[in-house]
């Protein structure tokens, strides 16, 4: 990489930019080319709200083909251009001040010409215009496929409607229209779970590296997840990267048309274009950061993956990579005394410190903090000489490279996004959950057993007595006749483990298979029971001040793979919050997808012991430190809230077969599990036909942002509740 030139430069750098799109946006905005994808994406919305279904769908499909075109065509033609002008560029060291200057200028004339020819050979001249803050933000919320779903779906198109609903509600997670489309689209026929795919996934792939190395982590497969950190270092280095390239090849606003004063000449506006991309670049940062769905980046992103990749090359037994990996992080952290002693016990390890002080950080991220580092000096040179507005984007920033001018407030920001990452961390004996332990047990029979004190929590407790044996051998018989292989969720036989697998049984398979005669109609409906006689124990014991309804019912049976338990040291279902990401090493928990978020109360009913394994336990946040445990038994109900403050788990089962009736609760009426009310439907005597007329809350078309650019007038068709025709969703 080419080291970066003092900031007097910067204006013949800028230079590029106003020589490459200039002459472009002089142009009459016709090219040869496809249309540039925020027309074609106004033309599609426009389609959509004249019901023109298969002219909005080829439409809508064409803008996002061609903002994926237009950004692999800029990534293409930087890379093209990267050598343009090297001759010039070689002569900058050698030559007089005067000349020097010609050569700069040369440099970046021959850069702006390569990048200017490659563009307009791929690409429209109107397509290189710049796109307004509206559609970057109808893009960037995925609101094309808002409507692509309603489209395909009017097509009768559902497994493309399916995939479109999940690529939209992954990053609108809180859209509640959506949410009951997908339920709607899950019970239809032809639609599979394969179906509801994220078609941004590889734009995202960074983030499911994440969770996969994270869930390696607590499965305590340290060589899995040495392989999938690094994966995930080299994947978000890449994305950054991408993210730079769009910076660098977009077209550019002028700083007159931003609303600077006029007066300033040419080598101030200059620099001011070139300090605007190098801030664009910094964001990037950011960007890569932050999860679909998500407002806030997580801070410390790549630092925190080079923290958990040298623990995992630690425990993995891997030295040399873990002082490898630890010397790349002290670059950002230099001096982190944590970090430090780790390096001294790793040179210890490896029995003296020539191994360990001839090992070099990555070559790889030594360029990324060098260039950042140059980056952030020359904003920060502009921010105190030339009223230039930069934020910047990391916690590690060393305080020597921010004017003394600017320490101070540099100082106050930092501390606030010091208390945005730690906001999270709240102390574990804090429940903010409504709930109240201590409440009365309405049922005859039934025993507290164990309560806070003795399970060492809050909000949790062991109740006995909740089934009979007679019943527990019922639901038991209903689980070898009708369960199925898998988890219930993906069809993944052994979902946690592959020492153990999995059948489960839901409410409204048993109940269709008691409609079909194939097993006994009050043995299903017994299950169905169950969820309703736990729901009433724990809403009396917790005091739920509000209504509480099942989120979700599953039987599941966990059965150990004979012959495949010595030595086992992982677990039957790692350390989780159920409504929450946990993230041990920083005892955060995020409350976003694909976490169940909406999840308030959860309880296992046990239906049998004669195993060995298979213990719940709770943990603290850390995941390390088991604060208690119980023990399976028939007709044993454990009940605890969801939130950060119950992490558990369940010891491997190593012999035999445990069943249990897995519940959750919710006290949002919108989040009930609507399968139990379709099995009510089916015993009630109403016909499929009639519940799948059933129109969900608010009906199916997009909502509008206060971004949108709909015409005005036309938002209203097809909005609200629909007044029963068939092809409403």
């Amino acid at each position: 990489m080419a080291p970066l030139l003092p900031l007097h430069f910067t204006a013949y750098v800028a230079l590029l930019q106003l020589s490459a799109f200039v002459p472009l946006c002089a142009s009459d905005g016709l090219g040869l080319h496809s249309p540039p994808y925020d027309f074609l994406y106004y033309s599609g919305v426009r389609a959509y709200f004249d019901g023109e279904w298969s002219k909005a769908a080829e439409l809508l499909e064409k803008s996002l083909q061609g903002k994926d075109a237009l950004f692999k065509v800029r990534r293409r033609c930087r890379d093209e251009c990267a050598a343009a002008g090297e001759d010039a560029f070689h002569k900058l060291d050698s030559e007089e001040r005067g000349l020097w200057d010609l050569f700069a200028l040369d440099w970046v004339q021959q850069k702006a010409e390569c990048l200017r020819f490659c563009l307009g050979k791929s690409v429209s001249s109107a397509a290189l215009l710049p796109v307004s803050s509206d559609i970057e933000y109808e893009f960037a919320s995925r609101n094309p496929y808002n409507f692509l779903q309603v489209t395909y779906y009017k097509l009768e198109k559902l497994q493309k409607a399916a995939s479109a609903a999940q690529t939209y509600f992954v990053a609108n997670p809180s859209h509640l229209e959506m949410r009951n489309n997908m339920e709607k689209y899950r019970r239809m026929e032809g639609v599979t779970q394969g179906d509801f795919t994220d078609r941004e996934v590889e734009n995202e792939r960074h983030w499911v590296l994440y969770e996969s190395a994270l869930h390696l982590e607590a499965s305590a497969d340290w060589a899995g997840a040495v392989d999938q950190w690094r994966a995930c270092v080299n994947r978000t280095l890449l994305q950054t990267e991408e993210c730079r390239v769009q910076c660098e090849t977009a077209s550019q606003l002028l700083p007159e048309d931003r609303g600077e004063q006029s007066g300033h000449g040419a080598f101030e506006k200059a620099a001011a274009l070139f300090l605007s991309l190098l801030s664009c670049q910094q964001s990037c940062v950011t960007q890569v950061a932050t999860r679909p769905g998500r407002v806030s980046a997580q801070e410390d992103f790549l630092p925190t993956q080079l923290e958990h990749l040298h623990i995992a090359q630690f425990k993995a037994e891997d030295v040399p990579g873990a002082v490898k990996t630890l010397r790349s992080l002290l670059l950002f952290y230099p001096a982190d005394k944590d970090n430090l002693d780790n390096l001294q016990l790793y040179s210890e390890t490896l029995g003296g410190d020539k191994e360990s002080s001839d090992t070099q950080p990555a070559q790889e991220i030594e360029r990324y903090i060098r260039r950042s580092l140059e980056e952030k000096k020359l904003l920060y040179f502009g921010v105190e000489n030339l009223d230039f507005t930069f934020t910047d984007p990391d916690l590690w920033t060393p305080e020597d490279v921010v004017p003394e001018s600017l320490r101070e407030s540099w100082r106050a920001e930092k501390e606030q996004m010091n208390e945005r990452m730690n906001k999270g961390e709240q102390p574990e004996e804090v429940d903010d959950s409504g709930f109240f332990a201590g409440g009365a047990v309405p049922q005859v029979g039934v025993t507290i057993t164990m309560d806070d004190v003795m399970l060492n929590g809050t909000n949790r407790v062991v109740l006995d007595g909740v089934m009979t044996p007679k019943e527990c051998d019922t639901i038991l018989q209903l689980a070898s006749a009708a369960g199925s292989l898998g988890d219930g969720y993906r069809g993944r036989r052994s979902p946690h483990t592959p020492h153990e697998t999995f059948e489960g049984l839901t409410v409204l398979t048993a109940a269709k298979l008691g409609q079909e005669g194939l097993v006994n109609e009050s043995d299903s409906k017994l299950l169905h029971e169950l969820g309703e006689r736990a729901r009433t124990l724990l809403h009396s014991y917790f005091r739920s001040p509000s209504a509480l309804f099942v989120s979700f019912t599953h039987l599941v049976c966990r059965s150990a793979v004979a012959g495949d338990q010595e030595g086992r040291m992982d677990l039957s279902h790692p350390v989780h919050v159920d409504n929450c990401i946990l993230e041990p090493e920083t005892k955060l928990c995020w409350r976003e997808p694909p976490a169940f978020t909406h999840r308030d109360l959860s309880a296992i009913l046990y239906l049998n012991d004669g195993f060995d394994g298979g213990e719940l336990f709770f943990t603290d946040r850390g995941a390390k430190t088991v604060k208690a445990r119980v023990s399976p038994s028939c007709g044993r109900l454990v009940g605890f809230s969801s939130g950060p403050v119950n992490p558990h788990g369940v010891t491997a089962v190593t012999r035999g077969r445990r069943c249990a009736l897995a519940l959750w609760f919710t006290k949002e009426k919108l989040y009930r599990d609507m399968e139990r009310e379709e099995a009510e439907a089916l015993w009630s005597g109403k016909s499929a036909e009639e519940v799948e007329k059933e129109e969900p809350e608010g009906g199916a078309v997009p909502g509008r942002s206060g971004r949108s650019q709909t015409p005005a007038g036309r938002s209203g068709r097809g909005s609200g509740r629909s007044q029963g025709r068939k092809d409403e969703l």
